[in-house]
């Protein structure tokens, strides 16, 4: 069974895709199409990652959809950290519709400062993320990695999934890899942190990259996460900007030779415990 362990489902007038250069993918993103990507790939499950809509109703939508859709193996949806009432606002998703499906909480982290994680309060949410037995889905940016690895060692008991290996500057070539290896590996070095090989095309030239540009940092995270703590995900539908799903996921088994089934699927089970096996 392959599992793609992060992909998302939005509709055109999210604010986000307001941005100019954002229109290839400036649409609606359906079940229906997500199925026949899918299949097409080759891939059996999925898990659907909040999309930027920052709202409730975003993700109480989402784990309806998910409750008639097999596919769909779990949610990750959107809760502010810093809301004292986050303890209130999981159970209450927990309540409803597809509750059961509900594996992970991610927060917008990558449009805050680069200490956002550092902040008390922040920490609060992180840690009652945990107390509620899901995962802490961290989508950042290449400069917020050392607060990741603060975060991931003074919360050793939170299971973390980082997003799109932290986002590299794969377009800025060797300076990029450089500079992304010594702040990824403190980040690497916490076992309760496991990455995604996702997003990857997106930090490359949309229109000119190639399988050669995004290996040396696949490779990179292998050796440092090792693939027990790698989880391949599509990014779909972010990643039609610069390639098709089917591309996406060719491109990693040609760097990583095939498709190990930690990193296509047993990583993914084990860090959401859900229903995917």
């Amino acid at each position: 069974m392959i599992v793609d362990a992060h992909q998302h489902l939005w509709t055109a007038d999210y604010a986000w895709l307001a941005d100019p250069s954002l229109a290839r993918i400036r649409r609606d993103y359906g079940v229906a199409e997500l199925r026949r990507n899918l299949r097409a790939a080759g891939v059996d499950r999925t898990v659907l990652v909040e999309a930027g809509r920052c709202e409730a109703a975003e993700t109480t939508e989402f784990l309806a959809t998910a409750a008639v859709t097999p596919e769909i193996a779990g949610v990750v949806g959107w809760a502010s950290l810093t809301d004292p009432g986050l303890a209130d606002v999981i159970a209450g998703h927990r309540n409803g519709t597809g509750g059961h499906l509900l594996v992970g909480i991610r927060d917008q982290v990558q449009s805050h400062p680069d200490d956002h994680l550092d902040r008390p309060e922040v920490r609060a949410g992180l840690a009652t993320v945990a107390a509620a037995d899901l995962v802490n889905e961290l989508v950042v940016r290449v400069d917020q990695l050392p607060s990741v690895a603060r975060a991931a060692a003074a919360l050793p008991d939170s299971r973390f999934a980082l997003d799109h290996l932290g986002k590299p500057q794969i377009r800025a070539g060797v300076d990029g890899l450089v500079r992304w290896r010594e702040l990824i590996a403190p980040v690497a070095a916490c076992p309760n942190v496991a990455a995604k090989l996702s997003g990857l095309v997106t930090e490359a030239d949309w229109d000119g990259w190639t399988v050669e540009d995004l290996r040396p940092f696949v490779e990179t995270a292998v050796e440092l996460f090792g693939p027990a703590r790698l989880m391949f995900g599509s990014d779909w539908p972010v990643c039609e900007v610069a390639a098709s799903y089917r591309e996406v996921r060719a491109a990693l088994e040609a760097i990583l030779g095939g498709t190990p089934d930690d990193i296509f699927h047993d990583t993914a089970t084990r860090t959401y415990r859900s229903a995917i096996a």
